[in-house]
Protein backbone atom coordinates (compact mmCIF):
# COMPACT_ATOMS: atom_id res chain seq x y z
CA UNK A 1 0.00 0.00 0.00
CA UNK A 2 1.65 3.82 -1.12
CA UNK A 3 1.72 6.34 1.54
CA UNK A 4 2.14 9.63 -0.81
CA UNK A 5 2.04 11.47 2.54
CA UNK A 6 5.69 12.02 2.63
CA UNK A 7 6.19 12.21 -0.82
CA UNK A 8 3.44 14.91 -0.64
CA UNK A 9 5.65 17.28 1.89
CA UNK A 10 8.98 16.83 0.31
CA UNK A 11 10.28 19.68 -1.54
CA UNK A 12 9.64 17.95 -4.67
CA UNK A 13 5.74 17.58 -3.82
CA UNK A 14 4.60 19.32 -6.97
CA UNK A 15 7.00 17.30 -9.24
CA UNK A 16 5.31 13.72 -7.74
CA UNK A 17 1.65 15.75 -7.96
CA UNK A 18 2.37 15.77 -12.16
CA UNK A 19 3.38 12.19 -12.43
CA UNK A 20 1.49 10.68 -9.87
CA UNK A 21 2.31 8.76 -6.78
CA UNK A 22 1.63 4.78 -8.40
CA UNK A 23 3.69 2.28 -9.84
CA UNK A 24 5.04 3.32 -12.99
CA UNK A 25 6.35 0.89 -15.63
CA UNK A 26 8.94 1.48 -18.11
CA UNK A 27 11.42 0.40 -20.81
CA UNK A 28 15.06 1.87 -21.19
CA UNK A 29 15.30 2.09 -24.80
CA UNK A 30 19.34 3.96 -26.37
CA UNK A 31 17.37 5.98 -28.92
CA UNK A 32 20.47 4.90 -31.19
CA UNK A 33 19.79 1.30 -31.13
CA UNK A 34 16.12 1.20 -32.19
CA UNK A 35 15.45 0.76 -35.98
CA UNK A 36 12.42 1.28 -38.74
CA UNK A 37 11.30 1.27 -41.43
CA UNK A 38 11.66 4.65 -41.94
CA UNK A 39 14.88 5.55 -40.34
CA UNK A 40 18.39 5.63 -41.85
CA UNK A 41 20.48 3.65 -40.02
CA UNK A 42 20.16 4.82 -36.88
CA UNK A 43 17.22 5.57 -34.31
CA UNK A 44 15.14 8.87 -34.98
CA UNK A 45 13.21 11.05 -32.84
CA UNK A 46 9.68 10.03 -34.71
CA UNK A 47 10.53 6.20 -33.87
CA UNK A 48 9.82 6.43 -30.22
CA UNK A 49 5.77 7.53 -31.83
CA UNK A 50 4.97 4.03 -32.55
CA UNK A 51 6.98 3.12 -29.27
CA UNK A 52 4.73 4.92 -27.51
CA UNK A 53 1.77 3.35 -28.95
CA UNK A 54 2.92 -0.02 -27.99
CA UNK A 55 3.72 1.12 -24.28
CA UNK A 56 0.53 2.24 -24.18
CA UNK A 57 -0.59 -1.61 -25.46
CA UNK A 58 0.99 -3.42 -22.50
CA UNK A 59 -0.11 -0.76 -19.82
CA UNK A 60 3.77 0.55 -19.71
CA UNK A 61 3.92 4.60 -18.61
CA UNK A 62 7.67 5.34 -19.22
CA UNK A 63 10.17 5.35 -21.73
CA UNK A 64 13.86 6.22 -20.07
CA UNK A 65 16.36 7.31 -22.97
CA UNK A 66 20.11 8.36 -22.55
CA UNK A 67 20.92 11.51 -23.52
CA UNK A 68 20.08 13.02 -27.38
CA UNK A 69 22.38 16.14 -26.88
CA UNK A 70 24.58 16.64 -30.16
CA UNK A 71 28.13 14.67 -29.27
CA UNK A 72 29.91 16.18 -32.45
CA UNK A 73 32.21 13.35 -33.69
CA UNK A 74 31.76 11.31 -30.88
CA UNK A 75 29.64 8.31 -30.06
CA UNK A 76 29.00 8.27 -26.56
CA UNK A 77 25.98 10.38 -25.39
CA UNK A 78 27.81 11.22 -22.26
CA UNK A 79 30.09 13.39 -23.86
CA UNK A 80 28.62 16.15 -25.55
CA UNK A 81 29.18 19.10 -27.78
CA UNK A 82 26.78 21.11 -26.38
CA UNK A 83 24.08 20.96 -22.94
CA UNK A 84 21.33 22.18 -25.12
CA UNK A 85 21.60 21.39 -28.88
CA UNK A 86 20.36 17.76 -30.14
CA UNK A 87 22.29 14.97 -32.19
CA UNK A 88 21.24 16.18 -35.92
CA UNK A 89 22.06 12.27 -36.20
CA UNK A 90 18.80 11.56 -34.63
CA UNK A 91 16.27 14.08 -36.71
CA UNK A 92 13.86 11.89 -38.81
CA UNK A 93 14.61 12.67 -42.60
CA UNK A 94 11.51 11.23 -44.02
CA UNK A 95 9.08 14.07 -41.75
CA UNK A 96 11.09 16.79 -42.22
CA UNK A 97 8.96 20.00 -43.38
CA UNK A 98 8.32 20.97 -47.47
CA UNK A 99 10.37 17.76 -48.23
CA UNK A 100 6.96 16.87 -50.56
CA UNK A 101 7.72 20.42 -52.39
CA UNK A 102 11.07 18.93 -53.83
CA UNK A 103 11.23 15.32 -55.85
CA UNK A 104 14.71 15.54 -55.97
CA UNK A 105 14.99 15.41 -52.19
CA UNK A 106 12.46 12.18 -52.14
CA UNK A 107 14.47 10.52 -54.33
CA UNK A 108 18.08 11.32 -52.60
CA UNK A 109 16.20 10.04 -49.53
CA UNK A 110 14.92 7.10 -51.10
CA UNK A 111 18.50 6.19 -51.90
CA UNK A 112 20.09 6.39 -48.53
CA UNK A 113 21.14 3.50 -47.25
CA UNK A 114 19.09 1.90 -44.47
CA UNK A 115 21.49 0.33 -42.79
CA UNK A 116 19.43 -2.00 -40.62
CA UNK A 117 20.44 -5.55 -41.54
CA UNK A 118 24.17 -4.29 -39.55
CA UNK A 119 24.50 -5.74 -36.37
CA UNK A 120 26.06 -2.04 -35.16
CA UNK A 121 25.48 1.65 -35.41
CA UNK A 122 27.97 2.36 -37.89
CA UNK A 123 28.37 6.42 -36.90
CA UNK A 124 30.45 7.14 -39.83
CA UNK A 125 28.73 6.20 -42.14
CA UNK A 126 24.83 7.35 -41.11
CA UNK A 127 26.92 11.16 -40.35
CA UNK A 128 27.95 11.21 -44.00
CA UNK A 129 24.73 10.19 -45.61
CA UNK A 130 22.76 12.45 -43.09
CA UNK A 131 24.84 15.24 -43.54
CA UNK A 132 25.07 15.50 -47.36
CA UNK A 133 21.10 15.03 -47.23
CA UNK A 134 20.93 17.61 -44.89
CA UNK A 135 22.98 20.22 -46.83
CA UNK A 136 20.82 19.68 -49.79
CA UNK A 137 17.90 20.13 -48.40
CA UNK A 138 18.74 23.25 -46.54
CA UNK A 139 19.92 24.44 -50.19
CA UNK A 140 16.54 23.78 -51.39
CA UNK A 141 14.15 24.06 -48.26
CA UNK A 142 16.35 26.21 -46.13
CA UNK A 143 14.81 29.28 -46.90
CA UNK A 144 10.89 28.25 -46.57
CA UNK A 145 11.86 27.64 -42.85
CA UNK A 146 14.58 30.46 -42.55
CA UNK A 147 11.53 33.22 -43.88
CA UNK A 148 8.78 31.79 -41.33
CA UNK A 149 7.12 33.16 -37.67
CA UNK A 150 8.13 30.16 -35.96
CA UNK A 151 11.97 29.74 -36.80
CA UNK A 152 12.30 33.21 -36.00
CA UNK A 153 11.08 32.78 -32.74
CA UNK A 154 12.93 30.14 -32.08
CA UNK A 155 15.79 31.88 -32.49
CA UNK A 156 14.76 35.09 -30.85
CA UNK A 157 13.90 32.76 -27.47
CA UNK A 158 16.92 30.83 -27.28
CA UNK A 159 20.01 32.68 -26.13
CA UNK A 160 22.41 29.18 -26.98
CA UNK A 161 21.67 28.76 -30.20
CA UNK A 162 23.53 31.21 -32.04
CA UNK A 163 26.98 30.59 -29.20
CA UNK A 164 26.39 27.58 -30.53
CA UNK A 165 26.12 27.44 -34.02
CA UNK A 166 29.15 29.90 -34.15
CA UNK A 167 30.99 27.01 -32.09
CA UNK A 168 30.40 24.30 -34.69
CA UNK A 169 31.28 26.23 -37.67
CA UNK A 170 34.50 26.92 -35.87
CA UNK A 171 34.91 23.51 -35.21
CA UNK A 172 34.39 22.27 -39.26
CA UNK A 173 36.73 25.38 -40.39
CA UNK A 174 39.49 24.06 -38.08
CA UNK A 175 38.93 20.53 -39.42
CA UNK A 176 37.40 19.83 -35.59
CA UNK A 177 40.51 20.49 -33.92
CA UNK A 178 39.84 21.54 -29.77
CA UNK A 179 39.21 25.12 -29.37
CA UNK A 180 42.06 25.23 -27.30
CA UNK A 181 44.69 25.05 -30.21
CA UNK A 182 42.70 27.66 -32.51
CA UNK A 183 44.42 30.58 -33.22
CA UNK A 184 44.05 33.01 -29.81
CA UNK A 185 41.22 35.35 -31.35
CA UNK A 186 38.99 32.49 -31.53
CA UNK A 187 39.55 31.40 -28.49
CA UNK A 188 37.76 33.14 -26.40
CA UNK A 189 34.20 33.97 -27.70
CA UNK A 190 32.70 37.66 -27.65
CA UNK A 191 29.95 39.21 -28.43
CA UNK A 192 32.10 40.77 -31.70
CA UNK A 193 33.49 37.59 -32.28
CA UNK A 194 30.34 35.91 -32.65
CA UNK A 195 29.29 38.68 -35.01
CA UNK A 196 31.87 38.38 -37.13
CA UNK A 197 31.90 34.78 -37.37
CA UNK A 198 28.15 35.12 -38.46
CA UNK A 199 29.32 37.62 -40.90
CA UNK A 200 31.84 35.64 -42.83
CA UNK A 201 29.73 32.44 -42.31
CA UNK A 202 26.31 32.99 -42.57
CA UNK A 203 24.56 30.25 -44.44
CA UNK A 204 26.97 27.64 -42.48
CA UNK A 205 26.14 29.21 -38.74
CA UNK A 206 22.12 29.37 -40.03
CA UNK A 207 22.46 25.41 -41.12
CA UNK A 208 23.32 24.69 -37.62
CA UNK A 209 20.24 27.23 -36.03
CA UNK A 210 17.81 25.49 -38.93
CA UNK A 211 18.69 21.77 -38.01
CA UNK A 212 18.11 22.98 -34.41
CA UNK A 213 15.12 24.05 -34.91
CA UNK A 214 14.02 20.95 -36.76
CA UNK A 215 15.41 18.45 -34.14
CA UNK A 216 13.48 20.79 -31.67
CA UNK A 217 10.11 20.50 -33.48
CA UNK A 218 10.11 16.92 -33.60
CA UNK A 219 11.50 15.48 -30.36
CA UNK A 220 8.41 18.43 -28.92
CA UNK A 221 5.96 16.48 -31.20
CA UNK A 222 6.90 13.36 -29.77
CA UNK A 223 6.15 14.89 -26.26
CA UNK A 224 2.81 16.25 -27.05
CA UNK A 225 1.89 12.71 -28.32
CA UNK A 226 3.07 11.24 -25.16
CA UNK A 227 1.14 13.44 -23.09
CA UNK A 228 -1.84 12.73 -25.02
CA UNK A 229 -1.24 9.21 -24.76
CA UNK A 230 -0.40 8.81 -21.09
CA UNK A 231 2.98 8.04 -21.41
CA UNK A 232 6.15 9.47 -19.21
CA UNK A 233 9.35 10.18 -21.65
CA UNK A 234 12.38 10.20 -19.03
CA UNK A 235 15.36 12.11 -19.89
CA UNK A 236 19.19 11.80 -19.08
CA UNK A 237 21.19 14.87 -17.65
CA UNK A 238 24.91 13.96 -17.24
CA UNK A 239 26.33 16.22 -14.64
CA UNK A 240 29.25 17.20 -16.34
CA UNK A 241 30.05 18.66 -20.05
CA UNK A 242 32.73 18.01 -22.47
CA UNK A 243 36.03 20.56 -22.32
CA UNK A 244 36.14 20.82 -26.33
CA UNK A 245 32.19 22.22 -26.33
CA UNK A 246 30.00 24.70 -26.90
CA UNK A 247 29.55 25.55 -23.29
CA UNK A 248 32.79 25.83 -21.85
CA UNK A 249 33.96 27.74 -24.83
CA UNK A 250 30.81 30.18 -24.41
CA UNK A 251 31.12 29.98 -20.46
CA UNK A 252 34.56 29.61 -19.28
CA UNK A 253 34.10 31.30 -16.06
CA UNK A 254 31.50 28.69 -14.70
CA UNK A 255 34.05 25.95 -15.29
CA UNK A 256 37.62 25.11 -13.52
CA UNK A 257 39.61 23.71 -15.94
CA UNK A 258 42.20 23.18 -13.87
CA UNK A 259 41.00 20.23 -13.14
CA UNK A 260 39.23 17.18 -14.46
CA UNK A 261 36.28 14.84 -12.97
CA UNK A 262 36.88 11.37 -12.31
CA UNK A 263 36.89 8.75 -9.68
CA UNK A 264 38.89 7.12 -6.65
CA UNK A 265 40.70 4.14 -6.58
CA UNK A 266 38.47 1.48 -5.51
CA UNK A 267 37.56 -2.62 -6.10
CA UNK A 268 37.19 -1.72 -10.06
CA UNK A 269 40.21 0.35 -10.66
CA UNK A 270 43.07 0.11 -8.34
CA UNK A 271 44.13 3.20 -10.25
CA UNK A 272 41.07 5.58 -10.06
CA UNK A 273 39.67 7.06 -13.06
CA UNK A 274 39.75 10.37 -15.12
CA UNK A 275 37.27 10.78 -17.38
CA UNK A 276 38.72 14.36 -18.47
CA UNK A 277 35.48 16.71 -18.17
CA UNK A 278 35.99 19.67 -16.44
CA UNK A 279 34.74 20.11 -12.68
CA UNK A 280 32.54 23.05 -12.12
CA UNK A 281 33.44 26.69 -10.34
CA UNK A 282 30.17 26.40 -8.15
CA UNK A 283 30.85 29.98 -6.60
CA UNK A 284 30.81 31.43 -9.89
CA UNK A 285 27.65 29.20 -10.65
CA UNK A 286 26.12 30.40 -7.33
CA UNK A 287 26.92 34.11 -7.88
CA UNK A 288 24.74 33.82 -11.38
CA UNK A 289 22.08 31.60 -9.13
CA UNK A 290 22.79 29.19 -10.97
CA UNK A 291 21.56 29.97 -13.93
CA UNK A 292 23.15 27.84 -16.55
CA UNK A 293 21.69 24.85 -14.88
CA UNK A 294 18.20 25.91 -14.56
CA UNK A 295 18.17 27.18 -18.57
CA UNK A 296 19.78 23.42 -19.13
CA UNK A 297 17.01 22.09 -17.01
CA UNK A 298 14.17 23.84 -18.53
CA UNK A 299 14.90 23.71 -22.02
CA UNK A 300 14.83 19.92 -21.43
CA UNK A 301 12.04 20.22 -19.87
CA UNK A 302 10.55 20.61 -23.63
CA UNK A 303 11.12 17.33 -24.58
CA UNK A 304 11.03 15.18 -21.03
CA UNK A 305 8.72 14.57 -17.82
CA UNK A 306 11.11 13.06 -15.73
CA UNK A 307 15.36 13.25 -15.89
CA UNK A 308 17.87 10.81 -14.52
CA UNK A 309 20.47 13.09 -13.18
CA UNK A 310 23.84 11.30 -13.83
CA UNK A 311 26.50 10.92 -11.26
CA UNK A 312 23.98 12.75 -8.34
CA UNK A 313 26.76 12.44 -5.71
CA UNK A 314 29.16 14.95 -7.37
CA UNK A 315 26.74 17.66 -6.73
CA UNK A 316 27.65 16.76 -3.12
CA UNK A 317 31.24 16.11 -4.03
CA UNK A 318 33.60 15.24 -6.96
CA UNK A 319 36.80 13.56 -7.27
CA UNK A 320 38.83 15.92 -8.78
CA UNK A 321 42.07 15.71 -10.35
CA UNK A 322 44.52 18.50 -10.94
CA UNK A 323 46.11 18.84 -14.65
CA UNK A 324 49.68 16.57 -14.86
CA UNK A 325 48.33 14.92 -11.70
CA UNK A 326 47.22 10.88 -11.85
CA UNK A 327 43.77 9.71 -10.93
CA UNK A 328 45.25 8.22 -7.68
CA UNK A 329 46.92 11.72 -6.61
CA UNK A 330 43.16 13.37 -7.05
CA UNK A 331 40.72 14.58 -4.13
CA UNK A 332 37.20 15.48 -3.38
CA UNK A 333 36.38 18.72 -3.77
CA UNK A 334 34.90 20.65 -1.59
CA UNK A 335 37.85 19.32 0.16
CA UNK A 336 35.63 19.68 3.82
CA UNK A 337 33.62 16.16 4.23
CA UNK A 338 31.44 18.58 6.80
CA UNK A 339 30.35 20.88 3.89
CA UNK A 340 29.11 18.21 1.26
CA UNK A 341 25.40 17.53 2.33
CA UNK A 342 25.19 20.97 2.48
CA UNK A 343 26.97 22.03 -0.59
CA UNK A 344 24.97 19.30 -2.65
CA UNK A 345 21.34 20.11 -1.08
CA UNK A 346 21.44 23.69 -1.96
CA UNK A 347 21.69 22.82 -5.62
CA UNK A 348 19.67 20.11 -5.52
CA UNK A 349 16.42 22.61 -4.11
CA UNK A 350 17.28 25.39 -6.89
CA UNK A 351 17.03 22.35 -9.26
CA UNK A 352 13.66 21.19 -7.54
CA UNK A 353 12.02 24.81 -7.36
CA UNK A 354 13.27 26.21 -10.66
CA UNK A 355 11.92 22.78 -12.99
CA UNK A 356 8.80 21.07 -13.17
CA UNK A 357 10.43 17.74 -14.30
CA UNK A 358 10.87 15.33 -11.33
CA UNK A 359 14.56 13.72 -10.99
CA UNK A 360 15.71 10.43 -10.49
CA UNK A 361 19.17 9.95 -9.06
CA UNK A 362 21.96 7.93 -10.28
CA UNK A 363 23.12 6.97 -6.74
CA UNK A 364 25.29 3.80 -7.64
CA UNK A 365 28.77 2.97 -6.42
CA UNK A 366 30.25 4.42 -2.83
CA UNK A 367 27.75 6.90 -1.69
CA UNK A 368 27.91 8.20 2.22
CA UNK A 369 24.94 7.11 3.93
CA UNK A 370 24.63 11.56 4.49
CA UNK A 371 23.84 11.84 1.15
CA UNK A 372 21.19 9.54 0.40
CA UNK A 373 19.59 10.80 3.64
CA UNK A 374 19.34 14.10 2.24
CA UNK A 375 18.03 13.15 -1.63
CA UNK A 376 15.15 11.21 0.76
CA UNK A 377 13.95 14.38 2.78
CA UNK A 378 13.86 16.36 -0.47
CA UNK A 379 11.62 13.14 -1.89
CA UNK A 380 14.11 12.81 -4.71
CA UNK A 381 14.39 8.96 -6.27
CA UNK A 382 17.41 6.77 -6.11
CA UNK A 383 18.72 3.59 -7.93
CA UNK A 384 18.32 0.30 -7.04
CA UNK A 385 20.14 -2.62 -9.13
CA UNK A 386 18.91 -5.83 -7.99
CA UNK A 387 22.50 -7.66 -8.21
CA UNK A 388 23.79 -4.47 -5.98
CA UNK A 389 20.73 -4.20 -3.66
CA UNK A 390 22.52 -6.29 -0.25
CA UNK A 391 23.37 -5.76 3.05
CA UNK A 392 26.83 -5.15 2.51
CA UNK A 393 27.88 -4.30 5.89
CA UNK A 394 25.77 -7.43 7.55
CA UNK A 395 25.56 -10.27 6.48
CA UNK A 396 25.23 -9.38 2.38
CA UNK A 397 22.45 -11.43 2.26
CA UNK A 398 20.04 -9.44 -1.28
CA UNK A 399 17.38 -7.14 -0.16
CA UNK A 400 13.64 -8.60 -0.61
CA UNK A 401 11.43 -6.99 -3.23
CA UNK A 402 9.48 -5.60 -0.39
CA UNK A 403 12.21 -3.76 0.77
CA UNK A 404 13.07 -1.05 -1.69
CA UNK A 405 12.19 1.82 -0.43
CA UNK A 406 9.21 3.80 -2.33
CA UNK A 407 11.01 6.67 -3.74
CA UNK A 408 13.27 4.93 -5.85
CA UNK A 409 13.47 3.05 -9.24
CA UNK A 410 14.29 -0.40 -9.31
CA UNK A 411 16.40 -2.22 -12.58
CA UNK A 412 18.08 -5.33 -13.17
CA UNK A 413 20.96 -3.54 -15.41
CA UNK A 414 22.37 -0.52 -16.63
CA UNK A 415 23.79 0.94 -19.85
CA UNK A 416 26.98 0.30 -18.32
CA UNK A 417 26.57 -3.35 -16.40
CA UNK A 418 26.54 -6.57 -18.11
CA UNK A 419 22.48 -7.57 -18.73
CA UNK A 420 21.07 -10.36 -16.52
CA UNK A 421 21.83 -13.40 -18.16
CA UNK A 422 25.86 -11.87 -18.95
CA UNK A 423 25.99 -11.60 -14.71
CA UNK A 424 24.57 -14.72 -14.14
CA UNK A 425 26.69 -16.28 -16.11
CA UNK A 426 29.87 -14.18 -15.51
CA UNK A 427 29.67 -13.48 -11.76
CA UNK A 428 28.33 -17.01 -10.41
CA UNK A 429 29.57 -16.69 -7.22
CA UNK A 430 27.20 -13.86 -6.34
CA UNK A 431 24.38 -15.35 -8.77
CA UNK A 432 24.63 -18.23 -6.27
CA UNK A 433 23.63 -16.52 -3.27
CA UNK A 434 20.82 -14.65 -5.87
CA UNK A 435 19.74 -18.19 -6.32
CA UNK A 436 19.59 -19.55 -3.14
CA UNK A 437 17.62 -16.84 -2.09
CA UNK A 438 14.97 -17.95 -4.42
CA UNK A 439 15.62 -21.11 -3.52
CA UNK A 440 16.58 -22.31 -6.93
CA UNK A 441 19.77 -24.98 -8.13
CA UNK A 442 22.30 -22.72 -9.88
CA UNK A 443 23.53 -23.74 -13.40
CA UNK A 444 25.53 -21.15 -15.56
CA UNK A 445 23.06 -20.84 -18.25
CA UNK A 446 19.97 -18.69 -16.59
CA UNK A 447 17.12 -19.96 -17.96
CA UNK A 448 13.80 -18.47 -19.42
CA UNK A 449 12.16 -19.71 -16.59
CA UNK A 450 14.52 -17.84 -13.98
CA UNK A 451 15.07 -14.62 -15.65
CA UNK A 452 11.08 -13.94 -16.20
CA UNK A 453 10.80 -14.29 -12.55
CA UNK A 454 13.40 -12.27 -11.63
CA UNK A 455 11.84 -9.65 -14.62
CA UNK A 456 8.58 -9.93 -12.72
CA UNK A 457 10.05 -9.18 -9.38
CA UNK A 458 11.92 -6.04 -10.53
CA UNK A 459 8.34 -4.82 -11.34
CA UNK A 460 6.64 -5.93 -8.30
CA UNK A 461 9.34 -4.22 -5.61
CA UNK A 462 8.42 -1.47 -3.14
CA UNK A 463 9.61 1.08 -5.81
CA UNK A 464 7.45 3.65 -7.77
CA UNK A 465 9.21 3.20 -10.67
CA UNK A 466 10.22 -0.17 -12.38
CA UNK A 467 12.32 0.37 -15.73
CA UNK A 468 14.46 -2.46 -17.50
CA UNK A 469 16.75 -1.94 -20.48
CA UNK A 470 14.21 -3.54 -23.54
CA UNK A 471 16.65 -6.19 -24.18
CA UNK A 472 16.02 -8.07 -21.09
CA UNK A 473 12.71 -8.59 -21.90
CA UNK A 474 14.33 -9.64 -25.37
CA UNK A 475 15.66 -12.00 -24.04
CA UNK A 476 12.83 -14.52 -23.01
CA UNK A 477 11.62 -14.38 -26.83
CA UNK A 478 13.81 -16.78 -28.82
CA UNK A 479 15.14 -15.35 -31.89
CA UNK A 480 14.77 -11.54 -30.71
CA UNK A 481 18.46 -10.96 -29.64
CA UNK A 482 22.19 -11.09 -30.58
CA UNK A 483 23.36 -14.89 -30.54
CA UNK A 484 26.07 -14.08 -28.40
CA UNK A 485 25.77 -12.52 -24.62
CA UNK A 486 28.34 -10.13 -24.80
CA UNK A 487 26.41 -8.31 -28.01
CA UNK A 488 23.86 -7.51 -26.19
CA UNK A 489 25.41 -4.82 -24.01
CA UNK A 490 25.77 -1.47 -24.64
CA UNK A 491 29.12 -0.06 -23.01
CA UNK A 492 31.57 -1.24 -21.08
CA UNK A 493 33.38 2.12 -18.78
CA UNK A 494 36.78 2.41 -18.71
CA UNK A 495 37.52 1.40 -22.00
CA UNK A 496 37.90 2.90 -25.92
CA UNK A 497 35.72 0.46 -28.15
CA UNK A 498 33.95 0.77 -31.08
CA UNK A 499 31.78 -1.78 -29.90
CA UNK A 500 30.30 1.22 -27.16
CA UNK A 501 27.18 2.78 -28.32
CA UNK A 502 27.01 0.91 -30.66
CA UNK A 503 24.48 -1.73 -29.74
CA UNK A 504 21.34 -2.05 -31.90
CA UNK A 505 18.11 -4.04 -31.17
CA UNK A 506 18.03 -7.23 -33.28
CA UNK A 507 14.45 -6.95 -34.41
CA UNK A 508 13.10 -3.90 -36.13
CA UNK A 509 10.66 -1.57 -34.32
CA UNK A 510 7.43 -2.54 -36.33
CA UNK A 511 8.79 -6.32 -35.79
CA UNK A 512 9.08 -6.31 -31.74
CA UNK A 513 6.20 -3.68 -31.40
CA UNK A 514 3.60 -6.16 -33.19
CA UNK A 515 5.40 -9.55 -32.10
CA UNK A 516 2.00 -11.40 -30.22
CA UNK A 517 4.34 -13.36 -28.10
CA UNK A 518 6.39 -10.61 -26.43
CA UNK A 519 3.51 -8.06 -25.64
CA UNK A 520 1.89 -10.68 -23.88
CA UNK A 521 4.93 -11.34 -21.75
CA UNK A 522 5.13 -7.82 -21.06
CA UNK A 523 1.81 -7.50 -19.91
CA UNK A 524 2.15 -10.43 -17.85
CA UNK A 525 4.91 -9.17 -16.20
CA UNK A 526 2.96 -6.00 -14.39
CA UNK A 527 0.10 -7.94 -13.09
Amino acid sequence: MIDPTFLLHSLAAKQWERIGIKHHHGINVPLFSVHSSQSCGIGEFTDLFLLIDWCKSINFDLIQLLPLNDSGLGTSPYSALSAFALSPLYLGLHALPHLEEFPSLHDELKAIPKLSNHQRVDYKLVRENKERFLHHYYEQAGSLILNSQAYQAFVQNNAWLKGYAVFKTLKSQYQWSNWESWPIVDQSPTPELLEKVYAKHQSEVDFHCLIQYLCDQQLKSVKEYADRHGVYLMGDIPILIDRDSADVWLHRSLFDLEFSAGAPPDMYSSEGQNWGFPIYNWEALAQENYRWWIDRLNWSCRYYHIYRIDHIIGFFRIWSIRRSLTSRQGEFIPSDEATWVDHGQRIMCVMLRECEMLPIGEDLGAVPDRVRECLSALGICGTRVMRWERLWKDNGRFLLPQEYPEHSMTTVSTHDSETLQQWWQSFPLEAQVFAQLKGWSYHPYLNREYQKEILWDSHHTSSLFHINLLQEYLALIPGLTWPHLEDERINIPGIISERNWSYRFKPSLEELTSHPALTYLMQQLII
